[in-house]
């Protein structure tokens, strides 16, 4: 059994989409579950998302990581595999996770990703982020392991502590420490559809200074505002 975690706020724009895609896998759907866990949304992402899931509740820890985290808990499957409301996956994404737990001794697994609104830009900043990623994965440095596209085993995800409840960089840190209880692996045809909607919305370097200001300082935002926002 594989559980997929998708964390939601305010998501009614996206999240039927998302687990539309999650439910025409090329697996059988009930070799794995989805678990929405909801950052108590304003708007209709709960009523949406519950014909689509198996599990539909509010979070009761804090931030994206917390909300991941409850979802882990509330899983019945041996791996953890996470993704995002404003994502779209592939039909093969929850089998390649299967396949890959299957035939190599790893305890996380995390993928690359490609823009949903194609455009030469859009493609351009994905592309820096999969080379980064894959710089990372081969000098043993950093493992670039989004909260999108990744998946774990639970019963190490757990030993490790879980991620953090931090605003940004939890992705990152999850990693260096499940790193020390087995190998992370990058397998780089595991894709996901990725959102480019932030850095539309509020600017690419904008959002990048954001997100590494908030890594330097420990994952606290203090008075910037990165996560729970409001998309037009």
């Amino acid at each position: 059994m594989i559980s997929v975690v998708v964390p939601t706020y305010n998501e009614e724009q996206n999240i039927e989409r998302c687990l539309a895609s999650l439910a025409d896998q090329t697996v059988p759907r009930e070799t794995y579950e989805i678990i929405v866990v909801d950052g108590d949304s304003k708007d209709r992402t709960r009523e949406l998302a519950e014909p689509l899931a198996d599990q539909v509740f509010i979070q009761t820890s804090k931030r994206v990581g917390g909300a991941r985290n409850d979802g882990a808990m509330a899983a019945k499957g041996d791996i953890i595999a996470t993704t995002d409301a404003d994502c779209i996956l592939p039909r093969d994404w929850v089998e390649r996770i299967g396949r890959d737990f299957a035939e190599r001794d790893i305890v996380q697994l995390y993928g690359t990703v490609y823009p949903i609104e194609d455009s030469f830009r859009n493609r351009l900043s994905l592309l820096g982020a999969n080379t980064f990623s894959r710089l990372g994965y081969y000098t043993r440095t950093i493992y670039f392991t989004l909260g999108c596209n990744t998946a774990f085993d639970r019963e190490a995800f757990v030993r490790a502590g879980m991620y953090r409840c931090i605003d940004a960089g939890d992705d990152l840190e999850i990693a260096q420490r499940m790193r020390k209880l087995g190998k992370v692996h990058l397998d780089p045809r595991l894709k996901v559809g990725f959102s480019m909607r932030r850095y539309q919305q509020f600017g690419t370097l904008k959002s990048l200074w954001e997100w590494f200001y908030i890594v330097l300082r420990g994952g606290e935002a203090g008075g910037t505002t990165y996560t729970q926002r409001e998309y037009k």
